[in-house]
């Protein structure tokens, strides 16, 4: 994936976060004000582990963040658990019973891209998908899903879907993700 080197870059550089991707949870943070102290999260795709770094920040000595992706993550703490696995090998129920239900999940997940935009979307919806059924498994009643996406021909379905399973679903852009970049985020909050 190339590297942007703009403003959100040198920014988390200096607060010490290995990605600009960080702006795009904290923007919504501030907006759904869904991450709490005391939180169980589960981290789909988190390397280099910006979100990780923040979602553990947040929720303090007393929560957990368990963060899961093919690749190395950057950062660590006593509050958070990686596991370096496939999320389609990993057996939730068993390897990770203590920590369930999760309050918060979180997915930043992305295919590794082609270059052939219709693809890569249907990569990225697939990948969203998965997320969305964790979601609907692990969280709380009352837990809160944020989840990126590509846009494309099948986001409104992945948008229904999403409407079908929680009270209330948001569509969001942070100013962080580029204009060009053809992501978008689900918020979604308190499953039906």
């Amino acid at each position: 994936m190339k590297e942007i080197k703009d403003h959100y870059f040198f920014k988390a550089k200096k607060e010490g976060y290995p990605a600009r991707s960080v702006y795009k949870l904290i923007e919504a943070q501030n907006r759904f004000k869904f991450l709490k102290k005391g939180q169980h999260i589960l981290d789909l795709g988190a390397a280099p582990g910006s979100w990780t770094k923040f979602a553990a920040k947040v929720v303090g000595e007393k929560g957990k963040v368990i963060a899961i992706d093919l690749h190395k993550l950057k950062v660590g703490g006593e509050n958070i658990l990686f596991l370096k696995k496939d999320i389609y090998e990993i057996d939730f129920e068993n390897d990770l019973r203590e920590y369930l239900p999760f309050d918060v999940i979180l997915s930043d997940m992305a295919p590794k891209t082609t270059g052939r935009k219709d693809r890569d979307h249907y990569l990225s919806i697939e990948l969203a998908n998965m997320a969305l059924e964790l979601a609907t498994k692990f969280l709380t009643k009352d837990g809160a899903f944020y989840c990126k996406a590509f846009d494309g021909e099948d986001f409104p379905e992945l948008r229904k879907k999403a409407q079908s399973l929680f009270k209330t679903v948001k569509i969001f852009k942070p100013k962080s993700s580029r204009a060009e970049s053809v992501e978008k985020f689900l918020f979604c909050k308190t499953k039906k």
